[in-house]
């Protein structure tokens, strides 16, 4: 493995809690992290606020810099809404995916990042190829490398539990969108 000492790289954050493993440990890996966090599919705003001051805290507990999408949810909903009927993990899922990666290959070549990275492969309710599948494909059309990690490998997920817990951060019980918090509402 290169040397990434001083390598800025952009970390796509699905949430705080999620960035309490990846952040530190890319950190310790000698990479500069600057913290990405886009919320268009996060409904109702309050829970958007929610989890974007948590995602500040985080950053600041790491002495590091985040960088805020404007809340923008009708760009969303027109984006997935030949979708919306999908399942949760299906293609809405992807596609939602898809859009928060290429925000952040823009957000990295502005902020002047070489390398790209997520925290949705913490998640054990994600599927870790297809992400890091995605992101590589994204990472390549923006020229920046792709991090590709497994976040939740070495009980990842826990100890991103026990960390998020220890710094007192928000921790949602769903995705985040309409659909998903309806799903789980009716199931």
């Amino acid at each position: 493995m290169e040397s990434s000492k001083g390598i800025a790289l952009l970390l796509h954050l699905c949430c705080a809690p999620d960035g309490t493993v990846p952040w530190p440990d890319l950190e310790a890996q000698g990479f500069r992290v600057t913290g990405y966090f886009t919320g268009h599919h996060i409904h109702p705003e309050e829970e958007y606020r929610r989890r974007a001051e948590s995602v500040r805290a985080l950053a600041e507990s790491r002495g590091g810099a985040a960088v805020f999408e404007p809340y923008d949810p009708p760009r969303w909903l027109e984006a997935v809404a030949a979708l919306k009927h999908e399942p949760e993990g299906g293609r809405r899922c992807g596609l939602c995916f898809a859009l928060q990666l290429l925000g952040a290959a823009r957000a990295a070549q502005r902020e002047g990042c070489t390398h790209l990275c997520t925290t949705l492969t913490i998640s054990p309710h994600k599927d870790p190829e297809r992400i890091n599948r995605m992101g590589r494909q994204v990472a390549s059309q923006f020229g920046l490398l792709w991090e590709d990690r497994v976040w939740r490998k070495n009980d990842g997920f826990k100890r991103s539990v026990t960390e998020s817990h220890r710094l007192g951060l928000y921790r949602q019980t769903w995705c985040g969108c309409v659909y998903s918090r309806r799903e789980g509402q009716e199931g």
